[in-house]
């Protein structure tokens, strides 16, 4: 079974992260969905791509159990910097990303879809950036991008917390475009993406070449300082304890930590 699924139909890609159950962000998916941005680039016919979840979730987060196989801090702060490299290039695509979000996209799954140009979500879905109440952080420009959308109360607040908001509230707060019932998803989706496909190339290409001059000069300092912290945490009690208490399925005792 292939990691991601990817089809082209009517100018619109669909890429689909299939791998059940939580649709977790390996280093196998991550690097498959560069693959599948390079195959895009060389299809001039492309005009929109949609990304989805195959399954219950469109992504559950970062495959946590990837993490026990590092060992130093500068292993961390690199696999910080993979990541929040390719989602960069995924919010500097020339073509427009639509996250289509069911389920829950929590941790690097809610990252990879702030990255994305447009969200929809279904109402009852769980958008999150749970990574706190695990004893890291954000690595994967979380912290940079959540208060572009939120503003910075709403994401001290969430990810301090690390506990998720509704689709509906993420479309009341500015984190999704619109929220839908769950039969009305894929619909939804769809007839956003045919309807940019009506336009011009030249005028789609250039309007993604433009918004991103919008964004603060300090992000990508920020970025660079969230994987520095990212790869300093994981050396960490509350590291080690968050970590192995998923592993073990359950609660861990950051209390005291």
């Amino acid at each position: 079974m292939n990691a991601l699924n990817y089809e082209m139909s009517n100018h619109v890609a669909t890429i689909t992260l299939n791998s059940p159950p939580a649709n977790a962000l390996s280093s196998t998916i991550m690097q498959g969905l560069s693959d599948i941005l390079d195959q895009i680039e060389k299809d001039p016919s492309i005009k929109a791509i949609v990304l989805k979840g195959e399954g219950k979730f469109f992504s559950a987060g970062a495959d946590i159990k990837e993490f026990t196989t590092l060992q130093q801090s500068s292993d961390y702060q690199s696999l910080a910097k993979k990541g929040q490299d390719l989602f960069n290039r995924v919010e500097n695509f020339h073509i427009p990303i639509i996250a289509s979000i069911h389920g829950a996209a929590l941790g690097g799954g809610l990252e990879l879809a702030m990255a994305c140009h447009i969200r929809i979500v279904t109402e009852t879905a769980k958008l999150g950036l749970p990574e706190l109440t695990l004893g890291i952080i954000p690595g994967f420009a979380g912290t940079q991008r959540l208060p572009q959308y939120v503003g910075t109360a709403k994401a001290y607040e969430m990810i301090l917390l690390g506990e998720p908001i509704t689709g509906k509230q993420a479309a009341d707060w500015g984190l999704a475009n619109t929220a839908t019932s769950e039969d009305e998803l894929a619909a939804t989706t769809q007839l956003l993406a045919q309807k940019i496909t009506e336009k011009s190339g030249p005028s789609i290409r250039h309007v993604m070449e433009l918004i991103p001059y919008a964004k603060s000069a300090q992000f990508q300092i920020g970025v660079e300082k969230e994987a520095e912290a990212f790869g300093k945490i994981f050396g960490s009690k509350g590291a080690k304890e968050g970590i192995q208490a998923f592993i073990d399925k359950r609660k861990p005792n950051l209390k005291d930590i």
